[in-house]
């Protein structure tokens, strides 16, 4: 099968099958024969930050020469983005032999009477083909939904349990209020397994603790006073930390999210566990610095910014992220359906001033009307609303309209990978045109 046809065949799984069971995800991974034993897992759950805390643990785990295997979802613009090694998505060729390998175990489940694994399960099943057959010493996985039931699950003997902020998020699946919520993400701590959590509100909190004490693990809580954010300059955020065992060093990320700091954190104290007087404080101050993850604050134009952020909570953190500036703001949105987006759209224009609103329409069936949505932004502000459903006309629109303002493009995820694909295409438009015009 071409690389094409083999992204197309896992597109379509999810219409014919569906979630299974950890013994199912267990069964899986047998017959795919991971040595798990071989590889220290670091588990990470939570509702938002769970991308940037696994970036921030890989990159610091690599400043320690570790070869690492780092699981991730969703990909914004391509499947290997999901099945990273040493911070480097997998090529084509690799993930179409561990594809390959993976459908022949599959075929075999089947043979043995059991479903073909979900979307999810089968990418995560050749993640860990990949990082058994790469010799990866630490495996990062982020959970996709949840973690009491996730696939990722399935695992043994993790080394780490980390849990990133709380906040309601799918809730059809997870449960209505923030303890429900926590309940699922704490799912992943495993008897005696030491967890480190960042703090939310009290009642997840008190779930996490209550949930590590029943299975006899340590928990440490990373709390929003661990730090002080020091400034923003040159696209880096500064901080630093109240544990004496940074010292007096001032911290940089490569990103303007004020939620950032607390993320770094997190991760560091997992760090500060996992090597203890070994570690190397200097090298994950310079490892930090040179992470971008994608998609969160991301500058992917002079003043255009993409961020993930896809639910209630996530749009507060970010709307305490947005400099003030006197040129004005433009804001890009979209959003699926199962998101409380109306409540997401109210926060948005009563937090940040915009001089006007561009809303759009992302791919698949999970996309919320672009008309409905425009009418929501009506509702709730004065200012212009724009509706064009085509993603990369909107983009165009905006851009055209920019002048001197700031672009923030958000609401959906799947949104941050459409216009990172659209930039990435009219870049390639326009390099093709200017070497046609020098022929």
């Amino acid at each position: 099968m071409t690389y094409q046809e083999i992204e197309r065949y896992i597109s379509e799984i999810p219409k014919f099958t569906k979630k299974h069971s950890l013994s199912h995800t267990k069964r899986f991974l047998e017959i795919l024969q991971i040595p798990q034993g071989k590889m220290k897992i670091l588990h990470v759950a939570g509702t938002n930050g769970k991308g940037s805390v696994c970036a921030y643990l890989d990159a610091m785990l690599r400043s320690e020469g570790k070869r690492t295997g780092l699981f991730i979802s969703p990909h914004l613009v391509k499947m290997n983005e999901r099945i990273m090694i040493d911070g480097v998505p997998v090529s084509d060729e690799v993930f179409s032999e561990v594809f390959t390998q993976t459908l022949g175990a599959v075929k075999q489940m089947e043979a043995e009477g059991l479903e073909h694994p979900t979307f999810f399960e089968f990418l995560f099943g050749m993640g860990m083909l990949a990082f058994s057959q790469a010799e990866a010493e630490y495996v990062i996985l982020e959970t996709g939904l949840g973690g009491r039931l996730d696939a990722t699950s399935a695992t043994e003997d993790p080394e780490v349990c980390v849990i990133t902020s709380i906040g309601l998020d799918h809730m059809e699946y997870l449960g209505d209020t923030v303890e429900q919520i926590a309940g699922e993400k704490a799912g992943i701590i495993r008897p005696g397994v030491p967890v480190f959590y960042a703090q939310s509100a009290e009642e997840s909190d008190r779930v996490i603790e209550k949930t590590a004490a029943q299975q006899g693990s340590s928990c440490k809580k990373i709390g929003k006073d661990a730090y002080e954010i020091l400034g923003i300059e040159d696209k880096h955020i500064a901080f630093s930390c109240t544990n004496a065992y940074y010292g007096t060093t001032t911290w940089k990320l490569n990103n303007i999210g004020s939620y950032q700091p607390g993320n770094a954190l997190l991760a560091m104290e997992v760090m500060q566990y996992l090597f203890r007087e070994k570690g190397h404080v200097d090298r994950w101050r310079e490892a930090l610095a040179q992470v971008k993850w994608q998609g969160r604050m991301e500058e992917i134009l002079p003043s255009v910014y993409v961020d993930g952020a896809h639910n209630v909570s996530a749009i507060d953190a970010f709307v305490k992220s947005v400099p003030e500036t006197a040129e004005g703001n433009i804001f890009l949105f979209s959003a699926v359906k199962d998101k409380e987006y109306e409540e997401m759209i109210a926060h948005l224009c009563d937090s940040v001033p915009a001089e006007f609103y561009v809303v759009t329409l992302i791919d698949g069936e999970r996309a919320t009307d672009a008309e409905l949505l425009g009418k929501l932004f009506e509702k709730y502000t004065d200012r212009p609303v724009v509706v064009i459903e085509s993603v990369q006309k909107a983009l165009e629109y905006v851009l055209e309209h920019q002048k001197k303002r700031t672009v923030y493009c958000l609401g959906s995820l799947y949104l941050t990978g459409m216009v990172k694909e659209t930039v990435e295409r009219m870049r390639k438009e326009k390099a093709d045109e200017s070497r046609r015009r020098k022929n």
